[in-house]
């Protein structure tokens, strides 16, 4: 049982105790169970999306994708190991050769490809050491359209080399015709040098908060903040990856209802994006202690569906929408009281 005792009050951090664990993972699909409940036992074709929607799969993800409909999702997001040697809550990753890390991920790419439809999109997360690995296999089965590389602001020095503080995503098609609304993932920045034109801003807007532009995204975001001890997100996940993060993707590539699917779910990241954003989400994850997170979590989405980075239809800069919030409250602080 976990104690919140000594605990910051500034410490958001999400916690189960055994009792909570056990209820939250007996509200997923278990692996285990009669392979009638995931649409096992019947052709391919003729399984059912339905009983699996908005659902949280506890399994080998191995085991569990022959069992899913064909043709089902919409959006891919898979975040799998990397190939480094880690510990997911006593379940250890080894780190392997490149082959042996390749055949890997051609055999879980093999077995999700007859699940995306051919309008489909799909994003694959992955280090600067796997990536070069990742891409080479998606160039088999898919169209490949980009590589995002996203910062992270974490992680560890290095005495004999250059910290490494980035992660990659590839993005991927599995034809020509796809989603993809530019329009639902601008920027917010701040302008530094304003332009105006006859006196009136040029392509930006001039407000009480300070002067801003909303711009197209690129394939680099320095905009992500790792979740940390503060952020109602956080768990204790070792490879937990943000939810502002993930509402990028699933705003870009995917309609309102559309079904987003992750193959490794972790704490549930995805979902719980999804979910925020008005999509129908499946994942899949062996480890029960991360199910159950992942179950609360959607659980606190329905009173709170915020999503830290993101408001007003834009994503902003790290740490501007603070400053903005900063300057209100000061504004605040020198108006008049109205009470006597």
């Amino acid at each position: 049982m976990k104690s919140t005792e000594g605990k910051s009050s500034r410490n958001k951090t999400i916690e189960l105790t055994s009792e909570e664990e056990i209820r939250y993972l007996n509200r997923c699909i278990r692996a285990d169970q009669p392979r009638e409940e995931m649409g096992g036992g019947k052709p391919c074709e003729a399984r059912e999306l339905s009983g699996l929607l908005d659902r949280t799969i506890c399994g080998d993800t191995f085991s569990v994708l022959p069992m899913l409909p064909e043709k089902s999702v919409d959006l891919m997001i898979a975040d799998p190991p990397y190939n480094l040697d880690k510990d997911f809550h006593g379940s250890r990753f080894k780190k392997e050769s490149d082959e042996a890390y390749a055949d890997y991920t051609e055999s879980w790419i093999r077995a999700v490809r007859p699940l995306l439809k051919e309008d489909a999109s799909l994003y694959v997360c992955c280090d600067w050491q796997s990536s070069l690995l990742i891409g080479a296999v998606l160039k088999k089965y898919f169209h490949v359209r980009n590589r995002i590389t996203w910062q992270r602001e974490k992680g560890r020095g290095a005495k004999n080399n250059w910290k490494n503080g980035m992660e990659d995503i590839w993005f991927a098609t599995v034809s020509g015709r796809y989603v993809f609304h530019v329009e639902d993932v601008m920027i917010r920045r701040r302008v530094i040098a304003p332009y105006k034109v006859g006196g009136r801003p040029k392509d930006w807007d001039e407000t009480e908060e300070g002067n801003f532009r909303n711009t197209c995204p690129s394939n680099f975001w320095d905009d992500i903040s790792i979740p940390y001890w503060s952020m109602p997100e956080n768990t204790a996940h070792p490879t937990q990856k943000p939810e502002k993060l993930l509402a990028k993707l699933i705003l870009a590539s995917s309609d309102p209802g559309a079904v987003v699917f992750d193959p490794f779910l972790g704490s549930g990241s995805t979902s719980v994006a999804a979910k925020k954003l008005g999509r129908h989400y499946l994942g899949i994850e062996r480890n029960g202690r991360y199910c159950a997170l992942a179950e609360r979590r959607l659980e606190m989405a329905e009173s709170d569906p915020s999503i830290q980075g993101y408001t007003d239809g834009v994503f902003w800069e790290r740490n501007t929408k603070a400053l903005q919030e900063k300057r209100r409250g000061a504004l605040r602080r020198k108006e008049p009281s109205d009470q006597p």
